[in-house]
Formats: structure tokens, C-alpha cells, sequence
């Protein structure tokens, strides 16, 4: 069975400090299961388009009862993050993909970022993610029944991280 979990939001706040605060808030004290973020990988091509390629390292968020999976039973979960930013078209589209456990199942997520068509002063932001748990198998449904619930609860954290920090960094969204 495939869990997806979908996400439209509006930040009141330009393309640019949208982008530019996506590539830079982790870590931070908002997200404690983010610890460490780097670029192994950028590149521009000349179109002008910036490739990056990240990996993040994050606690394992796993409860103790599910963490028994021998598999699982890790502390540090890989996150690969590629992104394409087009400055000239203000857009920035983004797959993220778990390294960690694929043998047992498929983490992605797609997300866009791209100027408002409504106002340019707002950026518009969709995701789209996807677990598909296979290798466990009886515990399968569990294990699809925890990531649902936590990469719903993870997106709106987020979301409100990015908000959080936009507003520190920016002030009140503009109109």
C-alpha cells in the first residue's frame, strides 16, 4: 500500500526569501530531528539553473516497539535532497528520497516552490509525499500506520518552521 501525504501552501513572503530560507534552516532549534545538512553536489548549468544535491542526517524517529525490526534499529536516518533552482523563472523544484532503509521502503517526497501568479510578493509551495513499506513484512500495514501519522504531523512542522523563521528573519508577511 502506498501513504501519501499532500501539502498547498501560501507564504506571504517573496520568491527569494522563500528559497533562500528553504536552503538554509537546518539545523535550528525549531526542527530537533534535523542535525546536520550538506551540499555534495552543486552545479550551474547555463541556462542558469543551480543543481544542488544534499544529504541530511536525522534522528531516527522510530518508537522503540517498531525499532525491535532489527532493520530499523539505527540512530542516524540519510536524507538525499537534489533541487533545481531557476532564479530567472522563480521557480525551485525539489526530490527528497530516504536513504536509509531501502531495502525495506520508499520515502520521496516532490515539492515546488514558485512565484505566485496571484502576487509576486508570495511564493506558492506544493509537496507531495510518498511512503510504500515492503520489506517487513506482517508489519508492513504498521509500519505504513506510523509513517502516515508522522510525515502528516512532520509537513505542517515544517510548515510552520518556515513560517516561524521567515517571520523572525522578515517581519509580518507582506499583503
Amino acid at each position: 500500500m502506498v501513504i501519501t501525504v499532500e501539502i498547498r501552501k501560501m507564504y506571504r513572503y517573496p520568491f527569494q526569501h522563500v528559497v533562500d530560507m528553504h536552503l538554509n534552516k537546518y539545523p535550528n532549534p525549531l526542527e530537533e530531528n534535523v542535525r546536520d545538512i550538506k551540499t555534495v553536489e552543486e552545479k550551474k548549468d547555463i541556462t542558469g539553473i543551480i543543481y544542488r544535491r544534499r544529504i541530511a542526517t536525522c534522528n531516527n524517529v522510530l518508537p522503540g516497539i517498531l525499532r525491535k525490526v532489527h532493520l530499523v534499529n539505527v540512530d542516524d536516518v540519510y536524507l538525499e535532497e537534489e533541487s533545481w533552482l531557476d532564479r530567472k523563472q522563480k521557480t525551485m523544484n525539489i526530490r527528497s528520497r530516504c536513504l536509509t532503509w531501502t531495502q525495506l521502503a520508499t520515502l520521496q517526497e516532490v515539492s515546488t516552490f514558485r512565484e505566485s501568479t496571484a502576487n509576486p510578493n508570495w511564493t506558492e509551495f506544493w509537496q507531495t509525499g510518498s511512503v510504500t513499506v515492503t520489506g517487513i513484512g506482517r508489519l508492513n500495514r504498521l509500519f505504513e500506520l506510523f509513517a502516515h501519522s508522522f510525515f502528516s504531523r512532520a509537513v505542517r512542522k515544517s510548515v510552520n518552521v518556515m513560517d516561524t523563521i521567515l517571520e523572525q528573519r522578515y517581519g509580518c508577511p507582506c499583503s
